[in-house]
């Protein structure tokens, strides 16, 4: 096969193959995996695609798409075949801890191909990670301080022009068709692990009450944040993720946020000032199946914390960090937020930006005394080191961010020009720490691992 040498930043070059066949198993709800394969097949090259379950085969079946039909546990040896026999250079998905993808990086692994993930973007709104491997524990995003300096050294600042916006309508309906077509067409492919925490009808059913009382909560979350605020005592915020979030579930030493909110509140009683209080805030898109109301006032009682825990469903959470002592998270995203605005981080599971001087890396009961700032010249070069090599600007959902942001995915793909500069290449410094504490890592290790179910469809365990 001829070659051909590309350049890459620092004046150096990179050889790729002149002739590439890339796989794309499953992607976000909607067409976006679809329309960066036409701009894959426009540069030139071959593009393929197995669907896994009913809504992947509803939005991609042409002549390039295959319809895989049998189990999980079959998968692996599967993909294999498929991949020998079609010679392909690249496997490219979305959310890389699912099980299927999984199997799909330890193939890459064995062959010595790219497995490339995609995801919403770190840098929200109007960026799309890209990364090889995945994110979070399989990120390769380094965790040195001192290395990440150096290489954002030179890179250039970063474009927070908010210019691809959707409405919030786009986006859920898109999710919203994808989860009822596997629900309702399950015959399709009735092998299909969905991966799912809830029922999806469940799910959505319990959503339309929230969605329209969501201006009554948040006009009175907004007066409970200035109550907060106005008391001038030093509160901590632990916002809350969705529980159905998959980088939850494979991603922390947590079966529940109920099990984070315990852990968070019994250091806090013991550890905190007197005067300090606890804010714990709904994830703005939570569903409203768990009873936070119920159990957190009920946690709170046990841990003497009654009048010291808050619970907030509503309002903006950047405000409540502006003035908060510090911020509690599993791994979100919001705390490049906090960053930005000075609030010092402790992160308890798996989390890119989980590095020393951005984030407090000692234990959460001394997290409450003196929780350190995090530096602010350090947040700027994870920021800037993660829109050059691991972000593109661009959307899944508006139309002209999508197009511009399938083409540049498609080019980076074929040019191998993710993970870029080389300090975004090294092997992922996270996984160690996530076998300690006994995460999943391979396939093998989440086909074991039990599966995980809805806590209120089973008697508590206190």
């Amino acid at each position: 096969m001829a070659h051909r040498c590309l350049p890459i930043p620092g004046g150096k070059t990179n050889i790729v193959a002149e002739e590439k066949t890339v796989l794309f198993l499953q992607g976000p709800p909607g067409t976006f995996f679809r329309r960066v394969a036409d701009e894959v097949e426009k540069l030139g090259h071959r593009a393929l695609r197995i669907n896994l379950g009913p809504a992947d085969w509803f939005v991609w079946h042409d002549k390039r798409a295959r319809l895989y039909r049998g189990s999980l546990r079959d998968w692996p040896a599967y993909l294999e075949r498929f991949v020998e026999d079609h010679g392909v250079t690249d496997i490219v998905f979305y959310q890389d801890r699912l099980p299927y993808h999984a199997a799909a990086v330890e193939l890459a692994h064995r062959r010595g191909i790219n497995a490339v993930a995609c995801e919403f973007g770190y840098l929200r709104p109007d960026w799309i990670t890209l990364e090889l491997d995945g994110m979070s524990v399989l990120s390769r995003f380094p965790d040195d301080p001192d290395a990440i300096l150096a290489a954002a050294e030179n890179l250039p600042e970063i474009d927070r022009r908010p210019l691809f916006k959707h409405s919030f309508f786009i986006e859920a309906f898109n999710e919203v068709l994808f989860n009822l077509l596997n629900v309702f067409f399950w015959y399709i492919s009735p092998r299909f692990s969905q991966d799912k925490y809830y029922h999806p009808i469940a799910e959505y059913l319990s959503m339309i009450p929230r969605l329209f009382l969501s201006r009554y909560r948040d006009r009175s979350a907004t007066f409970l944040i200035d109550d907060v605020i106005d008391a001038g005592t030093p509160y901590f915020v632990l916002p809350l993720q969705l529980q159905s979030d998959y980088q939850l579930r494979y991603n922390a030493p947590f079966e529940h946020l109920l099990d984070v909110a315990e852990k968070v509140m019994a250091s806090f009683a013991a550890n905190a000032q007197s005067e300090a209080r606890l804010v714990i805030k709904v994830h703005p898109l939570d569903q409203g199946i768990e009873p936070w109301k119920r159990e957190i006032k009920a946690m709170a009682r046990r841990h003497g914390l009654k009048k010291r825990v808050y619970l907030i469903d509503g309002g903006n959470l950047d405000t409540l960090l502006r003035n908060a002592a510090g911020m509690l998270t599993v791994n979100s995203t919001t705390a490049l937020h906090a960053v930005r605005v000075g609030c010092p981080i402790k992160v308890l599971g798996i989390a890119v930006y989980d590095i020393p001087r951005l984030t407090v890396q000692g234990d959460l009961d001394d997290f409450w005394r003196s929780p350190q700032k995090p530096d602010p010249k350090l947040g700027i070069a994870v920021e800037k080191l993660m829109a050059a090599g691991i972000q593109v600007k661009g959307s899944f959902y508006e139309k002209n961010g999508r197009e511009i942001a399938a083409a540049e995915i498609a080019r980076r793909i074929v040019e191998e020009r993710i993970n870029l500069p080389e300090a975004l290449r090294g092997p992922p410094p996270r996984v160690e720490r996530a076998r300690r504490l006994g995460l999943p890592v391979g396939f093998l290790e989440m086909l074991a691992k039990p599966q995980r179910t809805n806590r209120w469809r089973h008697a508590a365990r206190r």
